[in-house]
């Protein structure tokens, strides 16, 4: 009888110690971080006119050395732009008020063995080709168009490609490519955006549809301000959650 009390004893004893195991490790790492909770993404619809769709990501990550006609098989992350994508058809698309916007990717390769190109073409099939450098270890770059560049025209559209080349023989390991368009920005929302902070901004913009500022906007709130969740929820808001945690990488100045 006894034996039988210390077994019940010893079995309540460990369920306890278990339990309080579990309990722990279900906590979040950092109880106040927490998202964005004001921050919608309001995205509008992409322009009728689009005709090819876009492709925001590549299948997989590939070596100079791999053949460019072989399925890819790599589980790394793949070269990826970050921008809304829609589905039926899918098109990649995203707004901006910027006559020189910024661009984000998330690019797996390393100078080492690679260099970038980035193409933007206007409504008429005028190309503006320029190189860059990439950055020395994977990781979220910014490709701003230069200031001597043509500036965007409000209402019109823009298709653009980013394309990664093999320094050994020049040919393309990856590529992915999108639309933007340039918005009028309204006087009222004018207002509201030179009175607010950059995480007010964030929503404004965001709120509003226009992609290519709120990412910008979060990209360097988070630079300065670690527990701002911003530059999450956005990515969240177009389903790449995946890269949320990925660092910037300084690198990338167009070149003609």
């Amino acid at each position: 009888m006894k034996l039988s009390m210390l077994k019940i004893q010893l079995f309540l004893t460990i369920s306890l110690i278990l339990l309080s195991c579990i309990q722990v490790r279900a906590q979040p790492a950092n109880p106040k971080r927490q998202l964005n909770q004001s921050l919608i993404f309001a995205a509008p619809p992409p322009p009728s006119d689009i005709g090819e769709p876009g492709k925001r990501a590549e299948a997989g990550s590939r070596g100079c050395s791999q053949d460019i006609n072989k399925p890819l098989t790599s589980s790394q992350k793949r070269l990826t732009a970050l921008v809304p994508v829609y589905s039926n058809p899918e098109v990649v698309f995203g707004a901006t008020i910027a006559e020189y916007p910024n661009f984000l990717f998330y690019v797996p390769y390393s100078s080492s063995f690679a260099y970038g190109e980035f193409v933007l073409e206007d409504e008429a099939q005028n190309q503006s080709v320029y190189k860059t450098p990439l950055a020395e270890t994977s990781g979220v770059v910014n490709l701003r168009l230069p200031s001597k560049a043509t500036p965007l025209e409000i209402g019109k559209q823009y298709r653009w490609y980013f394309n990664i080349y093999c320094k050994k023989d020049n040919q393309i390991i990856g590529n992915v490519e999108g639309y933007i368009k340039r918005e009028q920005l309204n006087s009222a929302l004018k207002t509201q955006l030179e009175k607010a902070t950059p995480r007010q901004r964030v929503n404004l913009y965001a709120a509003n549809g226009i992609w290519y500022e709120a990412l910008s906007t979060a990209s360097e709130l988070r630079r300065t301000n670690l527990q701002d969740t911003s530059w999450t929820a956005l990515l969240q808001a177009i389903g790449l959650n995946d890269m949320a945690t990925e660092p910037k990488v300084e690198c990338c100045n167009l070149e003609n």
